[in-house]
């Protein structure tokens, strides 16, 4: 008996806790990141890779305000819609999870290596990203997150494009060689 009521004050602290701290994202970050693991932090946006000396490639340098941008679901604290009610663990194994809600045309002659292995974290972030579409890294610099740089701009074909890679290439899966569109 003594034991429940510890149990019951502990989750009325949590649940007053839970209201006094507010909806503000850093406090909630503040407060989530206590509880668990892998919360990510609004107000650091990491940038991963070198940075691109963009005059160096002749490209035109970009500067633009980076948002934090949230996973739906995440955002609308519906977590019960990757994971376990009360568990970090998943309600379906990582290859099939993204699956259960995005659509990919992906009855393709050629599917990106990530993909086809289910690894949609490897670009993707599942809860948050300053980057679009929840990319792991900056658009301008995607590609080379895995790709090696100096080999693809080796290709003449690449030599003095100021393009995404995606204005040719399908990130997910396409019937051309190399991805193209």
């Amino acid at each position: 008996m003594r034991y429940k009521r510890l149990i019951l004050a502990i989750i009325y602290a949590i649940l007053i806790f839970a209201l006094v701290v507010g909806c503000a994202p850093q406090t909630r970050y503040k407060a989530l990141s206590f509880f668990f693991d892998g919360v990510p932090d609004p107000d650091k946006i990491e940038e991963k890779g070198p940075a691109l000396d963009w005059k160096k490639k002749g490209r035109k340098e970009k500067k633009e305000q980076r948002v934090y941008g949230q996973h739906g679901p995440f955002a609308a604290k519906m977590c019960e819609g990757c994971h376990v009610r009360g568990s970090n663990a998943l309600v379906a194994p990582i290859e099939q999870l993204c699956l259960n809600c995005h659509t990919l045309q992906i009855e393709k002659k050629w599917i990106h290596g990530p993909l086809i292995a289910g690894g949609c974290r490897i670009c993707h972030e599942p809860h948050g990203s300053g980057n679009p579409y929840l990319l792991v890294s900056e658009s301008e610099r995607f590609c080379f997150h895995c790709h090696n740089e100096r080999d693809v701009l080796k290709n003449p074909v690449h030599s003095g494009i100021d393009a995404a890679c995606t204005t040719c290439h399908d990130a997910h899966a396409s019937d051309n060689d190399y991805l193209l569109r």
